[in-house]
């Protein structure tokens, strides 16, 4: 398969990212098998990792969405964090798995964090496909990681670029003349 002109190279194919959620997603089983988590999906980015994952973690989940804004159509988070869409379920109580298909910063997922263990649930941890561990500003325990990437503008299975690219079925580095030029 042929990456998209747009992309400058291919930094996880489709079979390495099926390969670690297979990984993911055993482990996740595992460690929940006493009390399935409810899944926690980020959106839009995670809406692929959240559909992929899910059918790999052998118990009885629940899914629910949220969605936060801190990026706009840059490729810097602005910091500021807004709820677009909120839980409809009751996470007071339950394990809350939080679904995220990138890590950049971590200023977002630490707001989230902090919001979701306001609301009373025994635990809350983290799963993200992606975690850019060079362009972190804040400390985040992170259970569940599934590659540490270098701090390049990443896009495909979910990750955009102005709303474009997340059909990819690969993680791509954006050529730096789409976003610069």
């Amino acid at each position: 398969m042929h990456p998209h002109p747009d992309v400058d190279h291919v930094l996880l194919t489709e079979q390495q990212i099926h390969d670690r959620l297979d990984e993911l997603g055993a482990q996740i089983a595992a460690d929940y098998a006493e009390e399935p988590p409810i899944l926690v999906g980020v959106l839009k980015g995670a809406v692929m990792v959240m559909a992929d994952l899910a059918r790999r973690i052998d118990l009885k989940v629940e899914m629910d969405w949220m969605a936060v804004s801190s990026y706009g159509s840059g490729t810097k988070s602005s910091g500021v964090v807004r709820i677009l869409k909120d839980l409809g379920t009751d996470i007071s109580g339950r394990d809350v798995l939080i679904v995220e298909d990138i890590i950049d910063s971590g200023l977002t997922l630490k707001w989230l964090l902090s919001n979701l263990r306001s609301r009373g649930p025994r635990s809350v941890e983290v799963c993200t496909l992606l975690r850019k561990p060079d362009a972190a500003r804040v400390e985040i325990d992170v259970r569940y990681v599934g590659f540490d990437i270098p701090p390049e503008f990443v896009i495909g299975y979910g990750l955009d670029y102005a709303e474009a690219y997340r059909n990819l079925p690969y993680v791509g580095v954006l050529k730096r003349s789409v976003y610069e030029g």
